[in-house]
């Protein structure tokens, strides 16, 4: 046993320990007072990373099980309006064999009844064209317009409201974009200089807000760096061709992207003074049959976040050109199917599913029973005319029983089913999230009174620790 003053080991070594005991036990301290076994990333990397994952899923299961609730609810609106058909039609039925039997009633009887089967008609079609969830009409056919794209190289998207030119797109159609106006980027150019080598004028000048600083050393090459080494601040970028100008121009499209060049020093132009340069935002027409035959509205690039090559009419409808079809032309872009609505069921992508409601207006109820007749053309004023209403109106009860079916359907075995599985695997992924991140508090309390006591003891020890040297004065004494 050696004895020193300046070097106390031992008061070193449980001083070390008391500082790793000092360090769990404020981190089990932060573990019980949040609940959380993971606090940061250093607790557990890889429990992290894992937990992440995890939580992203319940996120989307989450919401996805509000998506299901809201599509549930859009099923029910359509559901009990078309109850409400149902129970028209069973009045225009009544309606109508009460006027077959022409033998027990006048004429002011019969008219009497036509006027209530005209009543309940027009009940029918404004029940098919009020209906709505939110602002989706769901009964006039226009519920869910979905769009493709067929011609990927000259469109990257389509998307349509379920109404265009301010009517109800009811008939599958093709979607052909004509474009008058080709979008443009906005440019400017500097003064001629003679090779890349040429050098330019001292000073200053400033692109689009962003401020650059030349010297007599600097030539047409080293501004060309220096521009486009902060295209990210300008959005411009800089080209030269030899015995030419530098052309200054904006990366993206349309009048809301210009190039604003102010040039005291006449460094890039032939004077001091400023240029700016606009562009142009991309215009068409397109073209589709929203039932009532071809119909033609302008649409407008420059509306969505300024973007001049996303073109879009009044009624939400857009249409997104690549810089392919970003050229004077006609093409026929895509296509449209009516009636389609599509539903975000699940918390990752791919999980949908649809619903096709249609058009339950009394000119598409009915059809087929009677040749070139339909509901809204029923006539029970003769014997002849309510035998043949009441063979349309059975198919029109047919016709609207079917499409409640399909609802139904749609309701239990899709969304409801859907609903009791995601509360499954949300219940199962929010364990295995828990069993990573949170802690186990009986656990911890163990741990957490270990470190306590340790911590007590090492402070004791360290105070014996420190008292050794002192033994070395009874040497001295």
């Amino acid at each position: 046993m050696s004895f020193r003053i300046n070097t106390n080991i031992a008061a070193q070594d449980t001083l070390r320990n008391l500082s790793a005991t000092g360090d769990q036990f404020s981190q089990s301290i932060n573990r019980l007072s949040t609940g959380l076994r993971i606090n940061s990333a250093a607790d557990d990397p890889a429990g992290l990373i894992i937990s992440e994952n995890f939580k992203a899923q319940l996120s989307g299961i989450t919401q996805a099980l509000q998506n299901n609730q809201n599509a549930t609810n859009y099923a029910k609106t359509a559901e009990g309006a078309l109850g409400e058909v149902n129970k028209l039609l069973d009045d225009a039925r009544t309606l109508a064999v009460a006027s077959a039997n022409g033998a027990t009633l006048d004429a002011n009887s019969i008219q009497a009844n036509q006027q209530q089967l005209t009543s309940i008609i027009a009940s029918i079609d404004r029940i098919a064209t009020s209906t709505s969830f939110g602002n989706k009409k769901l009964l006039d056919g226009s519920s869910g317009v979905s769009a493709s794209v067929s011609n990927g190289s000259k469109f990257s998207s389509l998307q349509f409201t379920g109404q265009f030119n301010g009517a109800a797109i009811t008939t599958n159609s093709a979607v052909t974009v004509s474009v008058t106006t080709a979008a443009t980027k906005a440019s400017v150019a500097s003064q001629t200089f003679a090779f890349a080598t040429t050098t330019v004028s001292a000073g200053s000048f400033t692109l689009n807000g962003v401020s650059f600083s030349t010297t007599a050393a600097d030539t047409v090459n080293t501004v060309l760096q220096k521009i486009n080494a902060a295209q990210g601040q300008t959005g411009v970028s800089a080209s030269y061709t030899a015995g030419g100008q530098i052309s200054l121009t904006q990366q993206n499209y349309g009048s809301a992207n210009a190039v604003n060049l102010a040039d005291a020093n006449g460094v890039l132009l032939a004077a001091a003074g400023s240029a700016t340069g606009s562009g142009t935002d991309a215009v068409a027409s397109v073209i589709i049959n929203n039932g009532t035959g071809l119909v033609t509205v302008a649409f407008t690039g420059g509306k969505f976040g300024n973007s001049a090559l996303k073109l879009s009419d009044a009624d939400g409808n857009a249409v997104s050109l690549t810089e392919g079809g970003n050229a004077v032309a006609s093409s026929q872009a895509g296509s449209l199917v009516a009636g389609s609505a599509s539903f975000q069921i699940g918390g990752n992508a791919g999980q949908t599913t649809t619903l096709s409601l249609g058009n339950f207006g009394t000119t598409n109820l009915g059809l087929g029973a009677v040749a070139g007749t339909s509901l809204n053309s029923i006539d029970i004023t003769t014997t002849t005319g309510a035998t043949n209403a009441l063979k349309v109106i059975d198919q029109a009860i047919s016709d609207v029983s079917r499409g409640r079916g399909t609802i139904g359907n749609f309701q239990r075995n899709v969304l409801e089913s859907n609903i009791r599985s995601l509360g499954i695997a949300q219940e199962n992924v929010s364990a295995s999230e828990s069993s990573i991140t949170d802690v186990d508090v009986a656990q911890e309390m163990t741990n957490f009174t270990k470190l306590q006591i340790l911590q007590q003891s090492g402070l004791s020890v360290l105070a014996q620790a420190n008292s050794q040297p002192s033994a070395v004065l009874k040497l001295l004494g």
